[in-house]
């Protein structure tokens, strides 16, 4: 009972006096007798964190924790892309035409996902990975590229959920819900980050220290699971065969190159 009420109450609330109250007890000490039982149920990887299971006074404190410095390895090649976050492939291809692509079997329009026509239109012909993260996974977020900030912007208000529930009955969250999108400029052309809101809270956080971004360094954390989608300007990236929908990824590791880099 304890498991379905814990699961039902991080995941799948779209209210907003819900997520208001999810807010404040996780990140009250009264949420630190079950940082144990979160633990257990997700299978959360205690080796990777910077801190011992005890040492984390809240809830939230374990949403947001820190890996242990050293204990993953970013892909050097200079052409690569990588994951900007661990998390699992939901989705990844072609921007297939003018006006929308397809997520899930949903037709999402490009220009309200980012918020103009002129911001579409340089990805129009590029290619696209969405990256979902359960309660599970290590929720900060870091560069896929380096590269300097071009431009930040905000869009939308609310947020429902974005896991599979979400996805297949939502209206559209991943386009509509509250989201922090980060233009990277490199010399492998554009790359915007775009990290959704998973709750009606809105907790995306930006941590990056200045404009320039080295490849793995932190650019924002979530305090709650959610989703990040990267729209790739260039056709010419190829996307790793080894990657799949559906499986977990690891922050750091590539998932594919730019053929004329």
């Amino acid at each position: 009972m304890l498991k379905a009420w814990l699961k039902l109450f991080v995941e799948l609330t779209g209210n907003n006096y819900v997520s208001q109250l999810l807010v404040r007890f996780t990140s009250s000490t009264w949420s630190r007798m079950l940082v144990p039982i979160f633990a257990k149920i997700y299978r959360i990887n205690q080796e990777e964190m910077e801190k011992s299971l005890s040492e984390y006074q809240s809830l939230h404190q374990l949403f947001t924790r820190k890996l242990k410095f050293g204990c993953r390895s970013i892909e050097s090649q200079s052409n690569c892309l990588v994951s900007p976050v661990d998390g699992v492939i939901s989705d990844f291809g072609f921007v297939q035409d003018v006006e929308k692509y397809s997520i899930k079997n949903k037709q999402i329009r490009l220009e309200e996902m980012l918020g103009s026509k002129e911001k579409a239109d340089v990805y129009r012909n590029g290619k696209y990975i969405i990256l979902y993260l359960s309660p599970r996974h290590y929720h900060r977020i870091h560069s896929p590229v380096d590269g300097i900030i071009k431009e930040s912007w905000v869009l939308g208000e609310k947020s429902y959920p974005v896991n599979s529930i979400g996805l297949k009955y939502g209206n559209s969250p991943l386009s509509t819900n509250y989201r922090r999108i980060t233009e990277i400029q490199s010399e492998l052309g554009n790359i915007a980050v775009v990290k959704v809101g998973a709750l009606n809270v809105n907790s995306v956080h930006l941590t990056a220290r200045s404009d320039k971004l080295g490849r793995g360094e932190e650019l924002a954390y979530f305090s709650f699971g959610s989703t990040v989608v990267l729209f790739i300007e260039r056709a010419t990236f190829q996307f790793s065969p080894d990657i799949a929908g559906n499986n977990d990824i690891s922050f750091g590791k590539s998932v594919g190159v730019f053929s004329n880099a």
